[in-house]
């Protein structure tokens, strides 16, 4: 199996951008998230990818960069927690992610991604910060 085929928890979407409306305050956000897991497993790290729907051209186009999709060069983003979560089916993950433009460097990024879980075997409540360059 790939590994994507092995994920443990359903994906759930963060944030939708309209190109033609966005503005730069839009690019800092914070969104709640629930992932139900599937099956008993272990959780290392939360997988975030992206994709692009160009709809007002003459033909629709778009790609992901989805680990279920065709290869592109872009790729996925991995974030690693600090331990392990051990989890059983139907037990959910909660938490937040929020993402902001650095503030030294506006190309770089600054997320903060804080998980709550209380499972059978678990339990995890904490905040961890990530920069992307």
């Amino acid at each position: 199996k790939q590994w994507y085929q092995r994920r443990v928890a359903i994906t759930a979407g963060i944030k939708e951008l309209d190109l033609y409306t966005i503005k730069i305050e839009d690019l800092a956000f914070n969104v709640d998230f629930a992932l139900r897991c599937r099956r008993d497993d272990y959780v290392h790290a939360f997988v975030s990818y992206f994709s692009v729907d160009f709809s007002k051209s003459h033909k629709r186009i778009g790609f992901t960069t989805s680990p279920e999709a065709p290869y592109t060069h872009w790729k996925q983003t991995v974030f690693y927690i600090k331990d392990y979560l051990t989890v059983n089916a139907g037990e959910e993950i909660k938490g937040n992610f929020s993402v902001k433009p650095n503030a030294r460097n506006r190309r770089d990024m600054d997320f903060n991604i804080h998980v709550t879980f209380d499972g059978q075997y678990s339990k995890l409540d904490e905040g961890i910060n990530y920069h992307m360059r």
